[in-house]
Parts: structure tokens; sequence; C-alpha cells
């Protein structure tokens, strides 16, 4: 299926300190009556679906992501940010820039390579403790490549709308991973960072996994 992206880059007076998390919230205080900036609904519950606008710091340097609705969101704030608050540091914003894509998401003939950004929070608490119980790598890495990582693409694909064809299985390989040490909302959790190939197209800087309107599980095409 053909998808709509829209990536803001901002420059800013400095370099950004502080987490995708942090860029997230100021915005959603700011743009609070559009859901899909901060997925919560008006009954204190939260939107159960793939974040359709993610948040990402790249080497200090915010980058705000949207999808289709999340989009057309951003179009129409896009003129309203002229400065960013990140923790207690305002940071004036000197260049804006906006990239529009049409992108294709959906399953692929091609094994495609791609490799994390910035770490994949792969695991829940049920399967966190199903990880730690598996004795080598070979059966973690068994769990990661034929249970989760197709699990997260399925998650989106449902978010989309997108339903995977039954006879065409995801089929997913994990070339080179390793575990690494993060936090979500100053709670330490495992990540992993490395590179995976799959026979789906997901488009550039689009996340997987959990907390991924955080900036976690940003993934971009590579070449082996």
């Amino acid at each position: 299926m053909k998808v709509k992206t829209l990536i803001f880059h901002f420059t800013c007076d400095g370099s950004i300190r502080g987490t995708a998390d942090k860029l997230r919230g100021f915005l959603a205080d700011k743009f609070g009556e559009y859901t899909l900036i901060h997925q919560h609904l008006t009954d204190n519950g939260l939107l159960y679906k793939a974040p359709l606008i993610q948040y990402k710091i790249f080497n200090g340097k915010p980058v705000v992501l949207g999808i289709n609705e999340g989009a057309e969101i951003l179009q129409e704030i896009y003129e309203d940010i002229d400065y960013l608050k990140i923790g207690h540091t305002e940071y004036q914003i000197k260049e804006k820039a906006i990239v529009l894509r049409t992108d294709y998401f959906g399953t692929t003939h091609l094994n495609l390579p791609y490799f994390f950004l910035t770490p994949w929070l792969a695991l829940n608490e049920k399967n966190y403790e199903k990880y730690q119980c598996l004795g080598t790598w070979a059966e973690r890495k068994e769990l990661l490549e034929k249970v989760i990582l197709p699990g997260n693409i399925i998650s989106i694909s449902k978010s989309l709308g997108y339903t995977v064809p039954k006879e065409h299985r995801i089929k997913a390989n994990i070339i080179n991973l390793r575990e690494v040490q993060t936090k979500l909302k100053s709670t330490p959790m495992l990540g992993f960072l490395g590179t995976f190939s799959v026979n789906f197209e997901i488009p550039d800087y689009w996340g997987i996994g959990k907390s991924v309107s955080r900036g976690f599980g940003t993934v971009k095409r590579c070449s082996l």
C-alpha cells in the first residue's frame, strides 16, 4: 500500500540535550487539541494504535515524523513552531525543513536489509521473561526474528489498515544484533541495535516495537 510520510527537520541554535520524550511532551502541551500528537483520549485513556506521529533526536538534532493523518496534522502546525523547549532549556529554531514522501509499505518478494538508528524495544514484560529464560543466543535470536519482529510489523500493519496476505508470511532474519542498555522515562530498559532483513518494505525513519512515538526502534534501509 502507498502511505504518506512527512518529516520535519529542525536546526536550532544549539545541539539538543534531552530525549525525544521531552520533545514529544513539549509539542503535546503546545498542540493538545490534536489527539495523534499525544496519543491520549479525552477520558484520560490511551489511543491504542501504532503512533502516526513520532519524535526523534539524532545526534542532537530534533526530527518529527508523521504518517498519513499524522502527516496532515504536522502540515497544519508547521508554521506555528518557532522554538522548542526540551526539559528546562529553550532552543530557538534557525531553520525548518519539511520532506513529504509517498512511500510503499507492505510485503515484497525481496529480502530487504535495515538497521536500527535508535534502540529497538522488542520486549514487553511477558516476552522479556521468556527471553531471559532462554539459555543460548541462538534461542533468543529465534524468538526475536520468528515471533517478535514479525509481530511488530503486523501491529503497524493493522493500525494502517493493511492486511498481510496469508500466502506471504513475514520472514525476518537477524543479521547482527547486540543488546544495549537504555531508558524509557527514567526506567532502565533492554534494547537492541544492529541489522536485520525482512521481506517487507518499511519506510525510512519509521519506528517499530515499543515506544516508537518516543523515538525508539527507528529503522533505515541499508546495503549489505
